[in-house]
């Protein structure tokens, strides 16, 4: 009698555990569905309900790295480097914390905290367990430097996987296309409108040449003509507010075409980039 009830016992243990292994499955696979249709809220909640039931930890790995996917899907970057970090401590092999550690860095990368993401770059290199996987941390730090504008360092970056790769190119071309703010202004205190023209506004350049060509003349003549209250004003008044005037418009126009340069390699990197994106 006594094995016989032992028997029923655990046949209805080893049931509950089957029924309750068949739930978690069947939750997680819930989950994965809302994930993968984007409906990343409703996902999160049905991860975090998995993870309240879960009490074998057996997915808990798999669901901390979909939450923190699903943030990074809702643009809640804080929210899932949390989830990845917690990922990270309950990896069973290296490969799954490699994946957490790439994910904290991509969300540092998307929030542009690049100084942080770089930061965890350089310990995963100097980590004697990853040291095959350098390809990919140059692949990371050369998206952190062009989401910080330094597309020159990108170039460096990505040069170090392949001279021929397709980002190190773009890098390149985006870095040459941009224009020296520092040159546009100090040509424009040389000649006003010198440095508009530099940044490709050519009618705004020579129009701020014409007006500090007609405000030096006005004031010359002025002076030479001994009325020396008109010269002190239109010099004061008119010359000199064209002459600042076309160094601040130099320096705004510059600053401007170099964001929209990098505004463009950025859109292209968004919608028509085939490779693997932060």
């Amino acid at each position: 009698m006594k094995t016989r009830a032992l028997f029923i016992l655990s046949f209805m243990l080893f049931a509950f555990v089957i029924q309750a292994q068949d739930y978690l499955k069947s939750q997680f696979n819930y989950a994965n569905d809302l994930f993968k249709a984007e409906q990343y809220y409703d996902a999160i909640t049905e991860y975090k309900r998995l993870l309240l039931f879960d009490s074998t930890n057996t997915y808990r790995y798999q669901t901390e790295f979909k939450i923190g996917e699903s943030y990074k899907g809702g643009a809640k970057y804080d929210d899932a480097i949390k989830y990845f970090s917690l990922a990270e401590k309950d990896a069973q092999d290296k490969d799954e914390i490699f994946a957490a550690k790439t994910q904290v860095i991509r969300s540092n990368i998307l929030r542009r905290t690049t100084d942080r993401a770089l930061q965890l770059l350089d310990e995963l290199e100097k980590d004697s367990t990853f040291r095959g996987e350098i390809d990919t941390t140059y692949y990371w730090r050369g998206w952190a430097y062009m989401f910080a504008d330094n597309w020159k360092s990108a170039a460096r970056a990505f040069a170090t996987i392949n001279p021929s790769h397709p980002l190190k190119i773009l890098a390149d071309q985006t870095d040459r296309a941009k224009v020296s703010v520092t040159f546009a202004k100090v040509i424009s205190y040389i000649l006003p409108g010198a440095g508009s023209i530099y940044t490709g506004k050519i009618l705004s350049g020579l129009m701020s040449l014409a007006w500090n060509a007609a405000a030096g003349y006005w004031t010359i003549n002025a002076f030479t003509s001994n009325r020396i209250f008109d010269g002190f004003v239109v010099g004061e008044l008119v010359w000199f507010r064209f002459y600042r005037g076309s160094i601040q418009n130099a320096e705004e126009f510059a600053v401007q075409k170099n964001i929209d340069i990098a505004n463009k390699s950025l859109r292209y990197l968004q919608n028509e980039y085939k490779g693997i994106k932060p």
